[in-house]
């Protein structure tokens, strides 16, 4: 993205404001919201306006610091807690946002017996932690997967599913990352872009964030991912996750599951970009993941116009999960985990 449009920021000090870009009004409008206390925050992580595992925790925890703005005012930490809860029913999947607030609690605790000004200079403080620590994690995945990917072609096919940027992190994002840091070594990475029904968040972001960034990118329907790989334009997939189960079952935006079916079938590896903080070592497989379900309208009349009969019956699953025995590593901070199972997952947390 242009250096001058930003995902998310605090303004101001601790009785300042959380700033979201609107991503609901991409690409056609750069609109900013400021988030003055929790249920602002809440809801615009429910309404998609800020989006992706990494950027709702650091909204999360930003929010916390917004509610904490009553605590100057001489009310108990106790509102704390009540504004993690509150965050935390904003979506299900996006492990991060609970790994965020969990973060927050910890402050809070550790404040509980300091003066009110104190504990929101601590959650301030921990939330522009947050903040930093995904810059910089994006950062080493972005190298991780370069490394990994060294050997394929200067003008290598890489197709990606829905948004793993800038706009998904508080940084240059997981799967986008890896893509930008090959450029900067050189390369001249093909990205097909899936649309990503039926938000489109890979049509309305992800082409304008490579778009910001002149990498070459093409718009495809969901439909086509198939086709393209049939005619050997493709030598990776990589998307993001927003859970990582303990045996690395992966729950991304859905469609993601469909791509990793279809990756295998034509023979092209299928990489999960995504930072340690993802992993949930408490859910055993896939199968113990929240799948969140959003509103039938999303479908029936996206973006305002109908496309169904009034009445039709609708699913509307907003996360697949991708079995771990279909992905080929994941590439984290720290290391990539090729082929990942369980024994692997613990073994590499363990160290």
């Amino acid at each position: 993205m242009k250096a001058d449009v930003a995902t998310l920021r605090w303004s101001g000090q601790v009785d300042g404001h959380l700033v979201l870009l609107d991503q609901t009004r991409l690409p056609g409008e750069i609109v900013y919201l400021q988030c003055r206390d929790e249920q602002a925050v809440w809801q615009a992580i429910q309404q998609l306006s800020v989006r992706g595992a990494p950027a709702i925790g650091i909204a999360a925890a930003y929010g916390v610091c917004v509610a904490a703005q009553r605590a100057l005012d001489g009310a108990e930490p106790a509102v704390i807690d009540q504004a993690c809860d509150y965050l935390a029913t904003s979506r299900p999947t996006a492990v991060n946002l609970f790994w965020a607030l969990n973060r927050m609690r910890g402050v809070a605790k550790k404040f509980k017996s300091s003066g009110s000004g104190t504990l929101a200079d601590g959650l301030l403080a921990e939330a522009r932690a947050i903040h930093q620590e995904d810059r910089e994690m994006c950062a080493a995945i972005g190298r991780q997967g370069a490394d990994l990917l060294a050997d394929l072609p200067d003008e290598c096919g890489i197709l990606t599913h829905c948004n793993a940027g800038a706009l998904a992190t508080g940084g240059d994002g997981t799967a986008l990352s890896v893509i930008f840091e090959l450029a900067r070594r050189g390369k001249q990475p093909q990205v097909w872009v899936d649309e990503t029904r039926p938000l489109l968040q890979g049509a309305r972001l992800t082409a304008w964030e490579l778009q910001q960034r002149e990498i070459a990118a093409t718009l495809i329907c969901d439909s086509m991912a198939a086709q393209v790989m049939r005619e050997g334009r493709l030598q990776a997939v990589i998307t993001g996750a927003d859970r990582i189960a303990a045996n690395g079952d992966a729950a991304n935006k859905i469609g993601t599951y469909s791509v990793a079916v279809l990756a295998q079938a034509h023979g092209i590896p299928f990489y999960v970009a995504a930072p340690t903080s993802t992993f949930d070592f408490s859910t055993e497989t896939g199968e113990g993941i929240p799948v969140e379900q959003r509103a039938a309208r999303e479908i029936t009349q996206g973006f305002g116009t109908a496309t169904a009969p009034e009445g039709i019956a609708v699913y509307n699953p907003a996360f697949d999960v991708t079995p771990a025995e279909l992905i080929s590593a994941i590439i984290t901070e720290r290391a990539v985990l090729r082929n990942p199972t369980a024994s692997s997952l613990a073994t590499f947390m363990a160290d």
